[in-house]
């Protein structure tokens, strides 16, 4: 199952979430994560660096970009700088102090942190995909399993 990946440009959702594009939430045994208006947990990957977005494609569909038409808002507890940068498929990514931001399609739902820690691997490019934070590091999950690592699409 996908979960959709576009932004609803700052509009009310149907879930009581924030109306600004990424907020901060603390989610238990991992602490306080970046937010899209939907509650659903956002993800960074080191592989994204100097204004490039290397997760494309069939990477994409895992790791949904949070996009937006328009400038991004911030809403509670988010103290670093939004921004947007240019996809390969020309729509246009959310980034937080320089990261582009994604969701992960398997996370069940607002509040879950499934993908943190989670290594895959996309048209030869090898991911390391951490919840992303307001501070920026990595939130350490505390009693939690450890990550599934994956190859493609498939395994997941």
């Amino acid at each position: 199952m996908l979960v959709g990946c576009g932004s609803n440009g700052g509009a009310p959702d149907s879930s009581g979430g924030s109306t600004a594009t990424v907020s901060a939430r603390t989610v238990s045994g991992v602490g306080t994560v970046l937010v899209s208006s939907t509650g659903s947990t956002l993800y960074v990957t080191e592989q994204d660096s100097g204004g490039v977005v290397r997760c494309a494609a069939e990477c994409a569909m895992v790791w949904p970009p949070l996009t937006v038409s328009g400038t991004p808002t911030a809403g509670d507890g988010i103290t670093g700088a939004l921004a947007t940068v240019s996809r390969p498929d020309g729509t246009t990514q959310v980034t937080y102090n320089g990261s582009p931001l994604y969701s992960f399609s398997l996370d069940p739902g607002p509040g879950q942190v499934k993908g943190n820690g989670v290594i895959d691997s996309f048209a030869g490019t090898d991911f390391v995909w951490h919840a992303a934070t307001p501070t920026g590091a990595a939130p350490t999950p505390t009693g939690a399993a450890p990550t599934p690592t994956a190859t493609g699409r498939d395994g997941y």
